[in-house]
């Protein structure tokens, strides 16, 4: 589920913006969460836009609101927190001031576009 939640969050991110929108599996190096979706807007306008695209369509597949969304005022970098999910979106500036991408370098990204299988299913 955690998973599901962080791809309908990347796509709805990547609906939004241009910038590039990443996935990534920190679960087995944190342990307050299991993924981390980074993504970005070339401003405060566009920060907003995502922020509400990722949120309409988080609770549309069932997730219900975010724990917790912080910087939305400032519109610099708004952090959503689903739980085992955790959205940073930033402007340009911000996203690459901070580096999460980097940082977090040791975590496995996931594809976007990763196709979730049913568990039990045959091919």
């Amino acid at each position: 589920m955690s998973l599901e939640l962080a791809l309908t969050a990347a796509r709805a991110a990547s609906a939004k913006t241009l910038e590039e929108t990443v996935v990534l599996d920190v679960g087995d190096l944190i342990a307050i969460t299991e993924y981390f979706v980074v993504t970005s807007g070339r401003n405060e306008r566009q920060v907003r836009s995502i922020v509400d695209e990722v949120d309409r369509q988080c609770k549309a597949a069932g997730s219900g609101p975010a724990r917790q969304v912080e910087g939305l005022t400032e519109g610099r970098w708004v952090l959503m927190d689903f739980g085992d999910v955790v959205i940073h979106v930033f402007d340009s500036e911000a996203r690459e001031f901070y580096g999460l991408e980097r940082l977090w370098s040791d975590a496995d990204r996931v594809g976007v576009d990763t196709e979730l299988t049913v568990r039990g299913a045959t091919n």
